[in-house]
């Protein structure tokens, strides 16, 4: 929960320093999708890699990023993860196995798939999660990729956050089969479809999915259903292609709410606990501000 609330203050706050005029370039907001990093995060190794996308602030956080240099890149300060060269699109810490923030779609999973066959090749017993979206599903390199990655039996994770839209396009346009995961079987690795709105069952997959990686019985294919409430970019208006009916029902499913309802019902946190946390992340995303 804590890395969750962080993710979407961080978020928000970012919202409302573009809206304000704040010139810290182009961005992606990872609103509505917390539940997918963090949760896949969870089952992770510090040792263990990831490689992002072009909305991979989330990622980055959920993997245990500052976010204080992270504020700092996108106000182009020297003090920076990339020393302020980067921006929103090539956030990067190696300190914490992040390969990178990818603005080229599927980009990134070639990167994991490298970290997969050298941590194979060191016998580290690493393993790397490539982060990417539906929209991606149809590049060339992310197949080829997973066809390499099953052929070596590489300890890799495929993550496709599927958000429905590819910036105006919707998932059922552009794919040619219901589910993502159901590609999986070509590539001869497990494909699984998860609520990517509950932390709790994207944790689930990903650990079943990194003990087989780590055991060296190859990749997986996890399929998470969420949705980005926002538009693709800073200047993206949603209701030129979406109804407003549906982001009322997909934002009445949020992540950060059903985590509290569940605390609320069944423990062990208390809303008391869980807004103590939420004010712990304010102070935290004032101090990023400041530095």
């Amino acid at each position: 929960y804590e890395r969750m609330s962080l993710i979407r203050q961080f978020e928000e706050r970012l919202k409302w320093l573009v809206e304000t005029g704040t010139p810290v370039g182009p961005v992606h907001f990872y609103i509505g999708q917390e539940a997918v990093a963090v949760g896949v995060c969870a089952a992770l190794e510090d040792s263990d890699w990831v490689a992002s996308t072009h909305r991979g602030h989330g990622h980055c956080i959920a993997k245990g990023v500052a976010v204080a240099p992270m504020m700092a890149e996108l106000f182009g300060k020297v003090t920076g993860t990339n020393r302020g060269k980067g921006g929103s699109m090539h956030i990067t810490d190696i300190s914490k196995n992040i390969l990178g923030v990818n603005p080229i779609n599927g980009a990134g999973v070639a990167h994991a798939v490298g970290a997969g066959l050298s941590a194979k090749v060191r016998k580290t017993k690493q393993v790397a999660v490539a982060f990417f979206g539906e929209g991606s599903a149809g590049v060339g390199t992310v197949h080829e990729c997973m066809n390499m990655a099953s052929i070596w039996k590489l300890p890799v994770v495929f993550v496709c956050e599927n958000n429905q839209y590819a910036q105006t396009t919707p998932v059922e346009y552009a794919c040619s089969v219901p589910n993502v995961a159901d590609r999986a079987a070509a590539y001869g690795m497990p494909g699984v479809i998860v609520d990517g709105q509950d932390v709790f069952a994207v944790w689930r997959a990903t650990e079943t999915a990194v003990l087989r990686a780590r055991a060296g019985a190859g990749p997986s294919l996890i399929e998470c259903k969420t949705y980005r409430y926002l538009g693709h970019h800073q200047s993206d208006d949603t209701t030129r292609y979406r109804l407003p009916e549906e982001e009322r029902e997909a934002r009445d499913r949020d992540c950060l709410k059903r985590f509290r309802e569940r605390m609320n019902a069944n423990g062990p946190l208390t809303l008391a606990q869980l807004e103590e946390i939420d004010e712990r992340n304010k102070v935290l995303m004032e101090e990023a501000v400041e530095f």
